[in-house]
């Protein structure tokens, strides 16, 4: 079978000035190069990150250098955390602290294109077929499993708990992937 996993990589941001403040010790350019090595490796891996916005100085342009280049990866999923300030930490005492509304705001944005990324990535598995590991009964004849890059299928079945069988997927679902056995 082809093996499809889910892969999480942490990009944190996706603007090399903010990730230099980070103190990260790699860039996009850096991050790019695992993720194009990933899919090669991986054909139809779903690779999920976590974002942070709002870090200390982090302007408009640099925000939306992070999104560009979050659809440039085209990420399956993302966690989007707003930057949350600690006391004692170098980011703490650096200028540039983005309000809570500020902050608010950009995880917002950033949310949206995490759910576009996140549309895009299920719909280009529709007319695929996909071994599904079958776990229970999710109601209205409806049997929900996972694949192994960890998409959830719906499928009309019964008594499929434990088994791993194909699902040719047919479309978009609750929260996942509509197949059929």
């Amino acid at each position: 079978p082809n093996l499809c996993p889910q892969f999480h990589l942490s990009l944190q941001s996706g603007s090399d000035t903010v990730l230099a403040r980070m103190r990260r010790k790699y860039d996009t350019a850096r991050y790019a190069q695992s993720v194009a090595l990933l899919r090669e490796s991986f054909p139809g891996c779903a690779l999920t990150t976590d974002l942070i916005v709002g870090f200390p100085g982090e302007t408009e342009e640099e925000l939306e250098e992070s999104l560009a280049f979050a659809r440039q990866c085209g990420f399956a999923a993302m966690h989007i955390f707003p930057y949350s300030r600690r006391p004692g930490t170098p980011a703490d005492k650096m200028p540039g602290q983005l309000t809570k509304s500020e902050k608010e705001a950009r995880s917002a944005r950033a949310i949206a294109v995490a759910k576009e990324l996140e549309q895009a990535y299920l719909s280009a598995q529709i007319g695929t077929v996909q071994e599904v590991l079958w776990e229970e009964p999710a109601g209205e004849g409806l049997y929900t499993g996972h694949t192994p890059n960890y998409t959830k299928v719906y499928a009309s079945g019964a008594g499929l708990h434990n088994q791993i069988c194909p699902a040719t997927i047919i479309g978009l679902y609750q929260d996942g992937l509509l197949g059929q056995l």
